[in-house]
């Protein structure tokens, strides 16, 4: 929603100054211009991309327009799901688990959590580690680094599309040079026009390197930014996950073991002591 609105000030600052100035807005509407930048950057972006990069942007575009799901009361929905597997592990032994980690979508834990339920690759991630756990596919020593590889795989996915849309970002003036030398070019074809068509000729050109710069400075790098937000949350999110999954394993108490974690958390989103114990007084 923020982005949407923040979309909203840019346009109406422009064109708002613009009218101020005593400009006429159908002068800035030229279909040609705004095909010959924005598929000159599409296809950019294309050609420097493999499909599952693409994919990948598409998929991070639309989480930042609905914005961040990593909120406080999906850290402490996080926590009670958690706390409740540690204490269930803890009372009955690491195969009461197995039906919960082994399907999730029928699991009488997680189904009270659907912030957890809605995110797929989050319960996937609970689930597949604490298997492992479960199992004994790994030992104590061997699961932080394990857990450390899978976090920089999933930090390197996402630093893929920034990399992608910040070059096309950077890109986008220069692909409004090219409209306003194509408009210049055919300015000339005019030259010896009426002073009307010739200045109308002219300022679409103009347009061309106007929107070339406002699309790049004014929406795209301004996404690529709240981008690098989403992926850090969501990377705090999966460490706090992590470390979670590291205390099972050792002999700490469920309840310290979660405090620990809380204590990780980004402070914006962190729930307080107060609220912890709430929460997990809740679970019982």
């Amino acid at each position: 929603m923020l982005v949407i609105v923040g979309a909203l000030v840019v346009i109406g600052s422009v064109l708002g100054g613009f009218a101020m100035a005593g400009g006429e807005f159908h002068s800035l509407v030229h279909p040609s211009e705004i095909v010959t930048i924005v598929g000159s950057g599409l296809g950019a972006l294309i050609i420097m991309s493999p499909i599952k990069v693409i994919k990948d942007l598409i998929k991070g575009i639309l989480a930042v327009l609905k914005g961040a799901p990593f909120s406080k009361k999906a850290y402490e929905e996080l926590f009670k799901a958690m706390y409740e597997m540690l204490k269930l592990a803890r009372m009955n032994g690491l195969l009461a688990l197995e039906p919960h980690l082994s399907n999730p979508h029928e699991s009488s834990i997680f189904s009270k959590y659907p912030s957890l339920m809605k995110n797929h690759h989050a319960e996937a991630f609970i689930c597949g580690t604490l298997a492992m756990v479960v199992d004994g596919t790994v030992t104590p020593e061997q699961l932080p680094e394990m857990l450390a590889v899978e976090l920089k795989a999933m930090e390197d996915e996402h630093h893929a599309p920034l990399d992608v849309l910040g070059k096309t970002a950077d890109g986008m003036p220069g692909f409004g040079i090219v409209a306003a030398v194509l408009g210049i070019v055919i300015t000339m074809g005019s030259i010896d026009g009426p002073v009307e068509v010739i200045g109308h000729k002219v300022g679409a050109a103009l347009v061309g390197t106007f929107l070339g710069i406002l699309l790049s400075y004014g929406f795209i790098a301004p996404i690529v930014v709240n981008m690098e937000f989403y992926a850090k949350a969501e990377l705090a999110y999966f460490k706090t996950i992590a470390t979670i999954v590291m205390g099972f394993t050792g002999k700490s108490s469920p309840k310290v073991v979660l405090e620990q974690a809380r204590r990780g958390v980004p402070a914006d989103v962190r729930p307080d002591q107060a609220a912890m114990e709430a929460a997990l007084r809740e679970v019982g």
